[in-house]
């Protein structure tokens, strides 16, 4: 009997850790994740909300922040504290003049340490003010485990991230078509007589099928740090692999897994109609509802029927009612868990049916 209940003990041991490493990817990371930008849902994870150093990943808040708040074209005057900064540098020089966008480049492609800093002097008017809208935005975002103390992501103790947080961070990011520009870009020139061609220390942009952007960063504390996009058949991907000996092969296998094993699927689509809704005191019965924004979602295969949708209307629609007036909204669930929610809109308006009508309407319905 023991010998029997160890066999089945040791059975389901090996399920269990079956379909948690069903995939086999053998990651060599400290913490991981893999997320689908457009929707941010999460597809493949492990210790993903683990406080880690990120190094120079940390460059895309800093870049993100100079395109969201600073003019690409403005001249920056490299001042003496934005020089010599220790690590990896693009070689400013004091009263150098320079384009913000060039900084940007440097900054992401050559993961200038220099370049950070003087972005950061430049738009935030001071490091230190940067910095403190750098842990703003994070919050904003839903970075909840994230701390700055610096631009460009030299070792802190109180310098820190999760696997979570970089992806909404890069998420965030790639919503601005200027960062996707940078991003995504294998060379850049710019105007300065020396030190002004970078190439992209990215090598995925060369080697992996689809890639259309990346962050590394590395120093001995944080270990390697690598964020990493792609996009194929319209649905791109965000890895992001933290203290991982085996970064770029640690991304390739994430983002392989998302593409073999989920597509996008076309829930609804906005202005697409949802329901009808009965009206009160209105020229027409009812009112047709759309949705207000499209829902595009990655699934796999077999999740498909887990999709549920449950529509919810205001108690009174009541005339007059115009054109895209939020009359409700709908819910969708993936295996009971909520992953969208979106309003329901009026496809058209309805005026209100005159006072003679409404007696002459009752007249009507009395002698039916």
């Amino acid at each position: 009997m023991k010998r029997r209940i160890l066999i089945l003990i040791l059975i389901l041991v090996l399920f269990i850790n079956g379909n948690t490493n069903a995939t086999g990817l053998n990651l060599s990371a400290e913490s991981y994740i893999l997320i689908e930008e457009n929707s941010g849902r999460i597809i493949y994870e492990n210790k993903a909300h683990k406080k880690l150093p990120m190094a120079s990943t940390t460059k895309i808040m800093t870049g993100l922040l100079a395109i969201e708040y600073g003019n690409l074209d403005d001249i920056v005057v490299i001042g003496e504290e934005s020089i010599d900064i220790e690590g990896s540098s693009i070689y400013l020089k004091e009263g150098e003049r320079i384009k913000l966008i060039d900084l940007i480049y440097g900054l992401i492609l050559r993961s200038g340490n220099d370049s950070a800093v003087a972005i950061a002097n430049h738009v935030g008017n001071t490091e230190e003010n940067f910095i403190s809208i750098m842990n703003d935005k994070a919050k904003i975002i839903g970075a909840l485990n994230t701390n700055f103390v610096n631009t460009h992501g030299l070792y802190d103790a109180n310098h820190y991230t999760t696997a979570y947080d970089l992806a909404i961070i890069t998420r965030e990011a790639l919503k601005y078509k200027e960062f996707e520009e940078i991003f995504s870009a294998k060379s850049y020139k710019c105007d300065r007589v020396t030190d002004n061609y970078f190439v992209n220390k990215n090598k995925a942009l060369w080697d992996y099928e689809g890639a259309d952007g990346g962050k590394t960063g590395y120093t001995m504390a944080s270990g390697r740090c690598l964020v990493s996009s792609a996009t194929r058949d319209n649905m791109r991907l965000i890895a992001v692999s933290l203290n991982a000996p085996d970064w770029f092969n640690d991304n390739y296998k994430l983002m392989e897994y998302g593409f073999e094993n989920l597509k996008l699927y076309n829930i609804y689509e906005k202005g697409q109609l949802i329901t009808l809704a009965n009206v009160r005191d209105g020229t027409r019965e009812k009112v047709a509802l759309v949705s207000g924004k499209d829902l595009i979602y990655p699934l796999r295969d077999d999740e498909i029927k887990d999709i549920k949708m449950s529509v919810h209307l205001d108690k009174k629609i009541k005339a007059p009612i115009l054109e895209n007036d939020v009359l409700g909204y709908i819910e969708v669930f993936l295996n009971g868990s909520l992953i969208r929610r979106d309003n329901l809109i009026a496809k058209y308006e309805v005026e209100t049916v005159s006072f003679l009508n409404r007696i002459l309407q009752t007249i009507l319905n009395k002698v039916e």
